[in-house]
């Protein structure tokens, strides 16, 4: 006897409200997907609004609005949930970032390899870096790569370590210069260390507390502090030189990652500046800035290349990676040397 043909679940009120799914309007494989839908996705993906991912592509937030419906009904599922956090990618959205990202990453670097054919595009190699190792660890790479590409632009992104690795995370950046994070933060990517960046704690040469033979909490409460932002590990390794000090309970800070505004402070303020010892370094050695005798324990932090492992490779791309590299195998080496 032939069975009876199995009936699909009933649909309840609760499944279609659990449901990401949107209307299906077409097959992906009719080619339908633009390059302005992978854009506005990334970019919406990248800065968690559609009014910020308008202005980042100087289009009107409806336009973008518009490009995500079309993406959501193509693909067939709902890529964003939208409220007062903003736009929140749901678990499709999550899915799709990668290959997205891969995609536009792929077509940048095509027009890379079309002009090393003698079209006339610009070829581009794109880089994050944190501010306050970039002064130190850029020069010299930037040297050694021109010399060998030097008709290929670099473009260079700076902001904290989370920014950057959703810079690479979007394509907008094809490798970066940071520091480990957390597993959960980095799927798809690897850290290779270069070097370990120590901590200083910096005033302009002349300072009142250049010439105290005991510093006090008391006597450092007197001046501006300037610390990285809250929530960056650089931060933690101040904090933990604050307590050390006894100084933990400081309540007037000045929070920036920003080398210029610190040393600007620094020099015409009197701020007490806490900051990575690479950024300082040529203002000390000009006699600018000067360290201050602070305890140090623990505050040593691993500067590394962060790479995707689905990000497209190019000759260009490997030497800007290699040239890093070099320079930070460089300052390791000079760092322990002076131990």
């Amino acid at each position: 006897m032939d069975k009876p043909p199995l009936l699909p679940p009933p649909v309840t009120a609760a499944s279609l409200a659990n449901s990401t799914r949107v209307p299906r309007a077409t097959n992906v494989t009719n080619g339908r997907i633009k390059f302005r839908h992978l854009q506005c996705f990334l970019a919406v993906t990248q800065f968690g609004s559609v009014q910020r991912a308008a202005n980042s592509l100087s289009i009107t937030q409806p336009a973008v609005s518009k490009t995500i419906a079309e993406l959501e009904s193509i693909l067939g599922v709902r890529l964003f949930e939208r409220g007062r956090r903003g736009a929140v990618p749901t678990g499709e959205g999550r899915l799709f970032a990668p290959h997205a990202a891969a995609c536009v990453g792929a077509l940048r670097d095509g027009v890379d390899e079309i002009s090393r054919h003698g079209v006339g595009v610009p070829g581009a190699v794109a880089l994050g870096v944190l501010p306050t190792v970039a002064t130190a660890l850029l020069p010299p790479a930037l040297a050694a790569f021109r010399a060998q590409w030097p008709d290929v632009s670099v473009r260079v992104w700076t902001g904290s370590n989370s920014q950057l690795l959703e810079r690479l995370k979007s394509g907008d950046a094809d490798f970066i210069v940071g520091r480990l994070s957390e597993p959960d933060s980095m799927p798809g990517m690897s850290f290779e260390q270069l070097y370990r960046e120590p901590l200083a704690v910096v005033v302009r040469n002349g300072h009142v507390l250049v010439h105290e033979t005991c510093l006090t909490a008391a006597l450092l409460a007197r001046f501006p502090v300037v610390v990285p932002p809250f929530g960056t590990l650089i931060r933690q390794s101040a904090e933990s030189v604050l307590t050390a000090f006894g100084a933990q309970a400081l309540s007037s800070l000045i929070e920036t990652l920003s080398v210029s505004v610190g040393r600007a402070l620094a020099l015409h303020n009197d701020a007490v500046w806490f900051v990575p010892s690479s950024a300082v370094e040529d203002d000390v050695e000009l006699k600018l800035l000067a360290y201050l005798p602070m305890p140090f324990a623990s505050t040593d932090e691993p500067i590394g290349l962060i790479l995707r492992h689905d990000h497209p490779r190019t000759p260009a791309r490997d030497s800007l990676v290699e040239a890093i590299r070099h320079a930070g195998r460089m300052r390791e080496a000079t760092r322990i040397g002076m131990k």
